[in-house]
């Protein structure tokens, strides 16, 4: 009874007032677009696939939308600022990639049931209260979501990917019963939720496929959050749970994948084995939510599942540039980007090189004009504009020399010069990283 008293003040230990802190954070920590989800507010439509005047193509972006639950959201316990979950580590790996965007439609306390009602109200572009999402969810965010159902379908309808967790408050119980159940009877207990959860998320697929036939759907299983130190018979009893989760969402995927729709699983339970007590925050606050190196599992075995390949990302150390990571791959040379008046500055051939642009210095005007494609900036030292395709845009900061070792290098507005030439430009400030793709 006492591990069942902890579990259930775990669950609700998701509060709206807890939940509400999100809605009064600047959403300037996270990037582009998944501020605006976070915060419940949908972002205004992107037009980055759309190719810019004067502009011959824009590279088209990846889109990603994320459905579920906390784990989605990006909750932990106590949290103080904006979250920093799998959803956006996923967005920082998509734009090693090339341009992403990621809608995170995640609400906290969700099951399975309540994520069938939300796509089918997706599919049926029908607008929902919380309640008739699910009942008394903790999220306060989830009448607003609900009432933007026009929205998030052509987000869903656009999408190249959906990624979704869900399932844990499904089987959550079991955490609190399964030392007081015999194993007949948490075998009986546990195929009954799954049945039920199985029947969900069939249903779920089922949706978003109908609204979306091209998208791929990437859904996880579900890890055990209960460390060995609880007692090692609770212990593999809660273990032999998790792998009857895993064996039941890879035979859905299965199914879908031989009636051809492209269904992938994120097998993120196994990265938690053995290591429950230091990936959750089971032991300090009794809660089964992932901590920072627990999201950080999760959101590589989805960028393994989804591009193949995972790359750890950190922020550069105190008193150091910011990164800068253009096509994939960070800026690394002699000189190193300058942060004047709020700004930050690169050398100008050191972007030019990255970019695979061309660059003419004029000597009588001292201006760099920097070619991409038919797309023209023009940059002049001191100048408080530059000008792009004809045009004078201001700046605060003008571009300016500035010496390294014996060389004086050219330094321009890295925002200004990349987006001129229509590049697409983010700046995660968790990482002090800025990502310019083309």
């Amino acid at each position: 009874m006492k591990r069942k008293r902890i579990w259930n003040n775990t669950a609700a230990g998701l509060t709206a007032t807890m939940l509400a802190g999100l809605l009064l954070l600047s959403p300037s920590e996270l990037p582009a677009h998944a501020a605006d989800a976070q915060t419940g507010a949908l972002p205004v439509a992107s037009s980055d696939t759309t190719p810019k005047q004067g502009a011959t193509a824009v590279t088209k972006e990846f889109r990603i939308v994320t459905l579920g639950d906390s784990i989605t959201v990006g909750y932990e316990p106590k949290m103080t600022t904006m979250p920093y979950g799998y959803v956006e580590r996923l967005q920082e790996q998509g734009l090693l990639h090339g341009r992403t965007q990621v809608d995170n439609f995640g609400i906290a306390g969700l099951q399975t049931s309540g994520l069938k009602n939300f796509t089918d109200a997706i599919k049926e572009n029908k607008a929902l209260t919380a309640e008739a999402i699910q009942p008394n969810l903790p999220d306060p965010r989830a009448s607003e979501i609900g009432a933007n159902m026009t929205a998030i379908r052509d987000r869903v309808g656009k999408a190249d990917l959906i990624a979704m967790t869900i399932g844990g408050n499904d089987v959550s119980e079991l955490l609190g019963t399964a030392n007081t159940l015999s194993d007949q009877e948490l075998q009986e207990k546990a195929k009954e939720l799954l049945t039920t959860y199985t029947t969900n998320v069939t249903a779920i697929i089922n949706d978003i496929h109908a609204i979306n036939p091209s998208a791929r759907i990437v859904i996880a299983d579900q890890y055990q959050p209960m460390p060995e130190v609880a007692g090692k018979a609770l212990y593999t009893k809660l273990m032999q749970t998790s792998e009857s989760f895993t064996q039941t969402i890879d035979g859905i995927a299965a199914q879908f994948t031989a009636q051809g729709v492209d269904v992938k699983v994120a097998h993120v339970a196994k990265e938690f084995v053995g290591g429950e007590g230091t990936m959750t925050h089971m032991i300090k606050d009794r809660d089964f939510h992932p901590n920072q190196l627990g999201y950080a599992a999760i959101a590589e075995v989805f960028a393994k599942t989804i591009w193949g390949d995972y790359t750890k990302l950190s922020a550069p150390e105190a008193g150091q540039p910011m990164n800068i990571i253009v096509s994939g791959t960070m800026l690394n040379t002699p000189y190193k980007p300058i942060i004047r008046n709020g700004k930050n500055f690169v050398a100008i051939q050191d972007i030019v090189n990255a970019v695979g642009a061309k660059t003419v210095w004029d000597n009588k005007t001292s201006t760099a004009t920097i070619t991409y494609g038919d797309r023209k900036v023009a940059v002049k030292m001191g100048a408080k504009s530059v000008i792009v395709n004809g045009a004078a845009v201001a700046v605060d900061t003008p571009a300016f020399l500035n010496k390294v070792g014996k060389e004086s290098k050219t330094y321009v507005p890295v925002a200004m010069v990349a987006e001129g030439l229509g590049f697409d430009v983010q700046y995660v400030a968790k990482l002090k990283t800025v990502f310019v793709n083309p």
